[in-house]
């Protein structure tokens, strides 16, 4: 069973992941930065053992950016994903009710956007905001 907890992962946990799905690692005090400046965190566990997370990143007033949705490859097509952006989803509602005009972000992995197309989003071109852009 797949138990699904709002909890900050270790570094290690998270690099393990971040390989697994083929982001490669980062360095340790980076991912000790960049995971105490999420604003929302979940993880997904079998047993003691993290196989998915996700979490929000932003100001969480106008802009939040969904961030890092990685689920093991071996527990890959079990809903692990689909687990993980319902919590994601449901805490960007609350931050909607509060601040009707924020906007929620992602950048999908090629061929996974119809996954988010589950979850309501659209391409930026679909909503005449025009490409997405990025600074590498």
């Amino acid at each position: 069973m797949i138990d699904f907890i709002e909890n900050v992962p270790s570094a290690d946990e998270y690099n393990a992941l971040k390989s697994a799905v083929g982001w490669g690692a980062s360095e340790i005090d980076t991912v000790e930065r960049a995971l105490a400046n999420s604003l929302y965190v979940v993880c997904a566990y079998d047993g003691g053992k993290i196989v998915g997370f996700g979490r929000l990143i932003g100001d969480g007033v106008m802009f939040l950016y969904i961030q890092d949705i990685m689920v093991l490859p071996e527990y890959q097509g079990r809903k692990i994903g689909t687990g993980i952006m319902e919590r994601i989803m449901e805490k960007i509602r609350m931050y909607k009710r509060v601040f009707g005009d924020l906007r929620a972000y992602l950048g999908t992995s090629v061929g996974k956007e119809d996954f988010y197309r589950k979850f309501g989003f659209v391409t930026r071109e679909d909503a005449s905001l025009g490409a997405g852009m990025v600074f590498l």
